[in-house]
């Protein structure tokens, strides 16, 4: 069989539609693993890139720090918290936050640092204070950047996810890590298909909020 008959064939089996491992099942908790862990790397990336990024100070130690980040392994910061922290959500989230917060930190800091200084000087000309220059000046005009870290991370997030099943818990990894075991490839890929087009939904979901929430003005200067 090759890759697309196992993909129909499992999609057409109603075994894989019902019950605790039915996809909707699975689906819904891959997504849950997935919002809470950009939750998490958004609520440290975000505040931190805005107010280094406004300053223009720690670019170099983001930079480090990012990179460090992104050479840690997934899979084995997964096992090492694991074996730390015991089974249970913890351990995914760690290795996941880690992997999604360098995409927000970084872009984050080049967007606010990318915005004319003009409007800016004139701002704080105007007498506005520091905080006010950033959220009603630099934050509007950085928007199109911003949401492209969190849709780099997102979707990171989303394909990274599967990890969950190797230490017991659901998700769309659940396909996959089973039907290892079992050495049922219709199982391996159907949940690969799976995993593939709720990162597609993912972007397209990005770019619909980045459409909405971004200004046509500043849309069409970028």
């Amino acid at each position: 069989m090759n890759v697309l008959n196992f993909v129909s064939a499992f999609f057409s089996d109603s075994a894989h539609w019902h019950g605790y491992d039915g996809i909707p099942t699975r689906l819904w908790e891959h997504v849950q693993y997935s919002l809470e862990a950009l939750a998490l790397a958004a609520a440290i990336g975000l505040p931190v890139g805005l107010v280094t990024g406004h300053y223009g100070r720690g670019g170099n130690v983001l930079s480090l720090f990012a990179t460090a980040a992104r050479a840690l392994p997934t899979f084995g910061l997964l096992v090492v918290t694991t074996i730390v922290l015991g089974f249970g959500m913890l351990p995914v989230m760690i290795p996941l936050v880690i992997l999604a917060v360098p995409p927000i930190l970084v872009t984050t800091y080049e967007a606010v640092r990318s915005v004319d200084p003009s409007p800016v000087d004139a701002a704080r000309g105007m007498g506005m204070r520091e905080a006010d220059v950033l959220l009603r000046v630099e934050l509007p005009v950085a928007l199109p950047l911003i949401f492209g870290g969190l849709r780099s991370a997102a979707i990171q997030i989303v394909s990274t996810a599967t990890i969950a099943a190797y230490v017991s818990l659901g998700g769309l990894g659940r396909y996959i890590v089973d039907g290892l075991y079992q050495h049922d490839y219709e199982k391996v890929v159907g949940g690969a298909a799976l995993v593939a087009g709720l990162a597609l939904v993912t972007l397209a979901l990005f770019w619909a909020a980045a459409k909405a929430a971004v200004s046509p003005g500043v849309r069409r200067s970028t």
